[in-house]
């Protein structure tokens, strides 16, 4: 399996280069060559139910000629260490697939771990061993979920900018608590500029060669592949239980995680669509309205980690369809959520059945109730403990704390003022 640019198919890249670079020298993203086919997987008895031996199967054609092959199973092994539950809600076909029994209590554990196996993997093969810089923007949880998943890895140092004021307490609790290799930056700006800086970093060749840069945040293969293991893992739990395709709904900011989906299912597994829920930052919701990807700037709201103007992995569902964004809406929808619909909806799936939800997953049980999608799977993408102070008044009463992220609650925190600027990011970096 060789990866291609998003801008480029001519030039081919094996899976730990990739990986290594995050962002193609072009300024494109990395996306498989071709995706392997796993046909008749419905009846197919050969995939286990047990994730690790699932991961394994699924990902083989995507490790074949990378010197990471032989490692495959012990990346899997030490990944896919936690519960990612697909629960049944009710009579009419609805599930709630489960995604923040991480360590750090958000959806991105998965794919912050497997990459951090992966660079560990590819560093123990280096006969020169070369230390790399994580740079990574992050809008809420992509952050605490790389500083978790790289600690105190050799050969490896960190670098989380975040927006100064755009996230929640406890997201700010995560971002900051690692110390060591992992360096946290509040950058005077929004999402945007963190993610704006990020690729410009990337985008200079002199700041790249210098640091050995690398990314962690969806635009690298590497969050995306396995993403796409719990959805095809999920979507055949659905089918045998419902023998029905699933329809997933999911909270969507930066579109890797629907993208993730997206490519699950063009790998043969039985999804019939996939539906995101915007909240304020409709831009996707106006790409399907308007046929035309005009990003913009991001407005804050209380789903802070899908505050995104300019969602990164448009790049990569476009490109899947040669541009054709009414060929992509054969596949994908999506509908914007207000912070007033989400406060509401908080409340009433407490009310109505007992659960309680993050902001973020809101937006997928508001679009699930608004638009008549019985028999659809919504993603828990964060716990609600990470947003008391959102949910708990909604709900009256206190959200139990995971264990795995009260003790990163606890710790102390460290973090550095960063303005939004090139040469200043460089100074830090130094």
């Amino acid at each position: 399996m060789q990866y291609i640019s998003t801008r480029n198919s001519t030039k081919t890249y094996p899976l730990e280069e990739a990986l290594r670079l995050g962002l193609a020298p072009d300024g494109g993203l990395f996306v498989p060559e071709a995706f392997p086919r796993f046909g008749g997987v419905e009846g197919d008895d050969s995939f286990p139910d047990d994730y690790v031996a699932f991961a394994q199967k699924v990902f083989k054609p995507f490790f074949e000629g990378s010197v990471l092959a032989p490692s495959l199973a012990q990346i899997c092994e030490r990944t896919f260490t936690f519960d990612m539950p697909l629960n049944f809600l009710d009579d009419n076909e609805n599930a709630l697939l489960e995604l923040y029994w991480g360590p750090t209590a958000a959806f991105k554990d998965v794919g912050a771990r497997f990459l951090a196996n992966c660079f560990a993997a590819w560093h123990a093969e280096q006969e020169q061993q070369q230390d790399l810089t994580v740079l990574v923007a992050t809008s809420g949880d992509t952050g605490g979920a790389v500083a978790s998943a790289f600690h105190h890895q050799p050969g490896i140092r960190v670098a989380v900018l975040f927006p100064q004021n755009g996230v929640a307490p406890r997201q700010r609790q995560q971002l900051t608590a690692f110390d060591g290799n992992v360096s946290a930056y509040a950058v005077d700006g929004v999402f945007d500029d963190c993610q704006k800086l990020v690729k410009a970093a990337f985008a200079s060749e002199e700041m790249s060669k210098k640091y050995q840069l690398t990314s962690a945040n969806s635009i690298n293969i590497g969050r995306l592949l396995p993403q796409s293991i719990y959805y095809a893992h999920a979507s055949l739990a659905y089918f045998k239980r419902t023998q029905k395709p699933a329809r997933f709904i999911i909270p969507s900011g930066n579109v890797g995680n629907a993208t993730a989906a997206l490519w699950a299912k063009r790998m043969g597994f039985p999804i019939a669509d996939i539906v995101m829920s915007n909240n304020a930052n409709g831009v996707v919701t106006d790409t399907f309205n308007n046929l035309s990807f005009e990003p913009r700037p991001s407005i804050p709201t209380l789903a802070n980690a899908m505050d995104v103007g300019n969602p990164s992995n448009m790049e990569r569902l476009l490109h899947l369809v040669s541009g054709d964004i009414p060929k992509l809406m054969e596949d994908m929808s999506a509908f914007t959520v207000s912070d007033a619909e989400i406060r509401d909806r908080i409340q009433r799936v407490k009310a109505e059945q007992g659960l309680v939800v993050c902001p973020h997953t809101a937006t997928a049980f508001e679009v699930l109730a608004r638009e008549n999608l019985a028999g659809s799977i919504c993603v828990a993408t964060a716990h609600p403990a990470k947003f008391p102070e959102t949910v708990e008044p909604l709900i009256g009463e206190e959200v139990p704390i995971p264990p795995a992220l009260q003790e990163i609650l606890s710790k102390e925190t460290r973090v550095s003022a960063l303005s939004p600027q090139l040469e200043d990011l460089d100074r830090a970096l130094s």
